[in-house]
């Protein structure tokens, strides 16, 4: 087990930037069929009001891996679910509702779901039933070249505490994952061409999509009542270095079977150093340019400072600093970590959320973390 050295100028909680507090941890029952229901405990510990706490024991989704084979972006994989979060947090705060993994959607449903609709003549060839026929993406005919336009499905449940230590349903969270562009292969050449999907045909789509999706969680046992969010997810092409983003969600209240108003999602990411961040946040980009450059003054050894950033709003959210080293020994490492938290203090605003991952050909080396609204920074050496 990998052992930390401590070297900061201020010790601030890693991840949520809040001090923890440490209270009796709540035994509930969760609601379901039987009269008795299911003992869970909610701990008391919270990583910090950005953060739901997590009922336990934890039921892993039976689409859990899933994502992994259907999103063509590895950055995809991990934004997907985290996004969802922030996104979930304009209708389930944090404050009120506990996390729990999918239990709505099977492999096996979400599966079919992402697949095309058949017309009657393919349906005969494939030799299916009508009632199998609920694929969400649209037919596509012989000679046609119709984009497949969900990439993935992601459940999210939230719940809440009732009275007498009993905690039930709160609402469901589903994300849409939604493909960017269309690849298509010339099947007498070989060649493969790549065609962007537009923002608004991408958004037509996934709420056409959404209602259908409403329509059939409603017809499930326990979704007869509870909120439904929709969240449509704008995936990256597969050769991006960037993750994709939410872009639009919705919530169908109590007991709607219907979709009625859209909200704007308004995030993005960047990629530090590039020229789309450098046109879009020339002052950002100014400061990781400061930064950059006193870096390379002081090792000039290193493989290079890269960034990546999370905007909401058209304001940075958090940066995620990166920097690769070609050197070895401990010594040097802990002297270009102490040096590069100088050079955060120094050059960072208080306002940025950030993190600084130091790596090697042997894996992390070090990591130096700057909570907003700070100029203190976190100093962490693996040993």
């Amino acid at each position: 087990m990998k052992k930390g050295i401590v070297a900061a100028l201020s010790v601030l909680f890693l991840l949520g930037g809040c001090a923890p507090t440490f209270e009796k941890q709540d035994q509930v029952v969760q609601e379901n069929k039987s009269d008795e229901g299911e003992k869970a405990i909610i701990p008391s510990f919270q990583i910090s009001e950005n953060y739901y706490k997590t009922m336990l024991p934890y039921e892993t989704s039976e689409t859990r891996g899933v994502v992994v084979n259907d999103l063509g972006s590895r950055y995809d994989i991990n934004e997907i679910e985290t996004g969802l979060m922030r996104v979930a947090q304009n209708q389930f705060p944090t404050d009120e509702y506990f996390f729990k993994e999918g239990k709505y959607l099977g492999k096996e449903t979400v599966d079919s779901w992402l697949q095309r609709k058949y017309t009657s003549k393919q349906l005969k060839d494939k030799k299916m039933k009508e009632s199998e026929n609920i694929g969400l993406n649209p037919v596509q005919e012989d000679g046609d070249t119709e984009p497949i336009y969900l990439a993935h499905l992601v459940e999210h449940n939230y719940l809440m505490k009732t009275e007498g230590d009993k905690v039930r349903l709160g609402g469901v969270v589903i994300a849409l994952s939604l493909n960017s562009v269309q690849y298509e292969t010339n099947m007498s050449s070989g060649a493969r061409t790549v065609k962007n999907i537009s923002n608004d045909e991408l958004k037509q789509q996934g709420m056409k999509m959404a209602e259908e999706v409403v329509k059939r969680l409603r017809q499930k046992d326990g979704l007869k009542n509870a909120p439904i969010m929709i969240a449509l997810y704008k995936q990256a092409p597969k050769d991006e270095r960037v993750p994709g983003h939410f872009f639009a969600y919705s919530v169908a209240g109590n007991g709607e079977d219907s979709i009625q108003d859209w909200n704007d999602v308004n995030e993005s990411h960047y990629l530090f150093p590039s020229p789309e961040a450098a046109d879009a946040h020339p002052n950002d980009y100014k400061i990781f340019k400061t930064l950059k450059d006193d870096v390379e003054d002081y090792f000039p050894v290193y493989t290079g400072l890269t960034g990546q950033a999370l905007y909401e709003d058209d304001k940075l959210a958090k940066m995620d600093f990166e920097v690769a080293l070609t050197f070895e020994g401990k010594t040097e490492t802990i002297g270009f970590a102490q040096h590069l938290a100088s050079m955060i203090t120094k050059h960072v605003p208080e306002g940025w959320d950030m993190k600084l991952t130091i790596s090697s050909s042997d894996g992390p080396e070090a990591l130096i973390v700057k909570k907003k609204g700070s100029k203190e920074t976190y100093v962490h050496i693996y040993e």
